[in-house]
């Protein structure tokens, strides 16, 4: 089957002699990955040079039996040049692609995360707070895929929590002071950032920009979500440590 869509590069890396491997996150299939015959021979072949988070129309070869598939054609339709330019938006870039590659399922379709990406590398393009830019995208990144923390209410006895509380990775989200837990991650979080990431969570992207984080509110983020990631996907983000 051929199929055409519009895709984000994940990564690529280079296979026999004259051919590349590049994995793709796309709008209409998920994550996709695929040979491209040829293209370090004749790079003219192909209208892309497959550089990592770059936008591509890309056509190919389904195959039936196998997770990689034959991609005939590859056309660039943004290349995101200014995030090119800045090392510390490149990272932030490169941290986006490694924690999609790592949560999402190869070939399941979630238009939500693909659009979240273009929003967070549009964003990225001409935004000098780059680490909330990243907090935002982790946020609604755990929503679309369905593994997003619970906040409304305590882990273990369901009341709602109306101060500071706990944030246990291990739990899965608050716990109240009354209930115990034997996380050793687990960390005063304050209404303040619990009341940030709901609002973050409910609200479209060009909403949750107007958001102002407080230096307090940004720490307790970078500490919960960085360790909830690590917990539930049983490994660390490498490019985070850059972040």
């Amino acid at each position: 089957m051929i199929l055409h869509t519009e895709g984000i590069v994940l990564k690529t890396f280079d296979f026999r002699e004259t051919s590349r491997i590049a994995s793709f996150y796309t709008r209409d299939h998920g994550k996709v990955s695929g040979v491209m015959k040829g293209i370090r021979k004749d790079p003219k072949r192909f209208g892309s040079s497959v550089e990592r988070f770059s936008v591509n129309d890309i056509v190919y070869y389904q195959y039936r039996r196998s997770d990689l598939h034959l991609i005939s054609q590859c056309d660039l339709r943004n290349f995101f040049f200014p995030i090119r330019q800045d090392l510390s938006k490149s990272l932030a870039a490169h941290y986006m692609l490694e924690l999609v590659q790592v949560m999402m399922p190869a070939e399941e379709k979630n238009i939500q995360i693909y659009d979240l990406m273009l929003d967070f590398l549009g964003t990225l393009e001409s935004s000098a707070d780059i680490h909330t830019l990243v907090h935002f995208f982790q946020i609604k990144m755990l929503l679309y895929s369905g593994f997003k923390p619970h906040l409304d209410t305590c882990v273990k006895c369901r009341r709602t929590v109306t101060r500071q509380a706990r944030f246990s990775p291990n739990e899965g989200g608050l716990v109240c002071r009354d209930c115990h837990t034997d996380d050793r991650h687990v960390h005063l979080i304050s209404q303040g950032t619990i009341a940030s990431i709901l609002h973050v969570e409910k609200s479209p992207w060009g909403q949750c920009l107007r958001l102002k984080l407080t230096k307090r509110v940004r720490d307790e983020l970078k500490y919960a979500l960085n360790n909830f990631l690590v917990y539930h996907l049983g490994r660390r983000i490498k490019s985070a440590r850059y972040l």
